[in-house]
């Protein structure tokens, strides 16, 4: 469906329809405190369920029956939607109609039995560590020419790596949130979560190295912000995936989004011997779950590694 129909079909919807649709979203945003970005999603992935339903004359939300919602997901799935994307937009139907039924809006909640197609386990791609150290020696000699762009991207994939943040959370860092000293950054995570996580040597090198040249891009509207594009502003996500996914072509190595850079450095610690804990606290992961797939991934390196080597694996 296209952006233009897509918001021509929100026009349409019935009013209950709509106004359940934005007392939904005002809950995940004031008061549940929701990022943004999970707004965004949350109400697009109600939006398709309402103007799906509206299809089939509901009228409001006390009309949304489970068949709606099975009926919705199998739309999406003979349209090939990936099975993570459905497990998403089962999570955000069963939050909408959760949140109407406690509003009183539905005297029942439709989405209480709708089950999630479980995502399959993919474990994520990651650098190893010779590959991991050619890509930051070439980001290095690509900032030898004196280039503030080129120093700022070098900056930028040594702290991704070195300290495992979020690409979101890289863009949102503000010069003050370094310590130069202590070598260590505080970052705003998930859900206004701020914690404080330490870097390398080199990171801190190449940190110094864009703060000696940031003055050259920057102008008044990037106010505080760390990391600045070629316009002078705050730089956004889109613009550090295309550095990372640029760096990682020209160094020769596997292709990764920022994300991989994330993924990498935590197989990293935990090859190196750290806590799960500990690595928990680095990424900011709310759940020990989400860490453990990271023991997976060594897993699979070391299986990998027998079969190759081991004369009777």
């Amino acid at each position: 469906m296209s952006a233009s129909s897509a918001a021509t079909d929100l026009e349409s919807l019935p009013p209950a329809l709509a106004d359940a649709l934005d007392g939904f979203v005002t809950h995940l945003r004031d008061e549940r405190g929701c990022s943004p970005a999970t707004v965004r999603a949350y109400r697009a992935d109600a939006a398709s369920l309402c103007v799906f339903c509206a299809k089939y004359d509901v009228r409001d939300v006390a009309g949304i029956r489970l068949g709606h919602l099975r009926a919705w997901l199998a739309a999406d799935a003979a349209r090939g939607l990936a099975r993570a994307s459905l497990a998403r937009r089962a999570a955000a139907g069963r939050a909408f109609t959760s949140w109407c039924e406690r509003r009183g809006l539905a005297g029942a909640d439709a989405g209480a039995r709708l089950a999630s197609p479980r995502p399959a386990a993919v474990l994520p791609t990651v650098l190893d560590a010779g590959q991991a150290r050619a890509l930051m020696e070439f980001a290095a000699v690509a900032a030898d020419d004196g280039s503030p762009l080129a120093a700022r991207d070098r900056a930028m994939v040594e702290l991704l790596y070195g300290t495992g943040i979020r690409v979101s959370e890289l863009c949102g860092i503000d010069v003050d949130d370094v310590d130069r000293v202590r070598r260590t950054v505080r970052v705003t995570g998930k859900g206004d979560k701020q914690r404080t996580v330490p870097f390398g040597g080199p990171a801190g090198a190449a940190l110094d190295d864009w703060l000696a040249v940031r003055s050259q891009l920057a102008t008044p509207a990037a106010g505080a912000a760390l990391f600045v594009g070629a316009r002078g502003r705050r730089v956004d996500p889109r613009t550090v995936r295309s550095v990372v996914h640029r760096l990682t072509a020209l160094a020769g190595v596997p292709d990764l989004a920022p994300h991989g850079l994330r993924h990498s450095a935590a197989t990293h610690v935990l090859e190196g011997g750290a806590d799960l804990r500990a690595v928990q606290e680095l990424l900011g992961h709310a759940s020990l779950a989400t860490t453990q797939r990271y023991t997976h991934v060594s897993v699979e390196r070391l299986r990998a590694t027998f079969a190759q080597a081991h004369p009777r694996a």
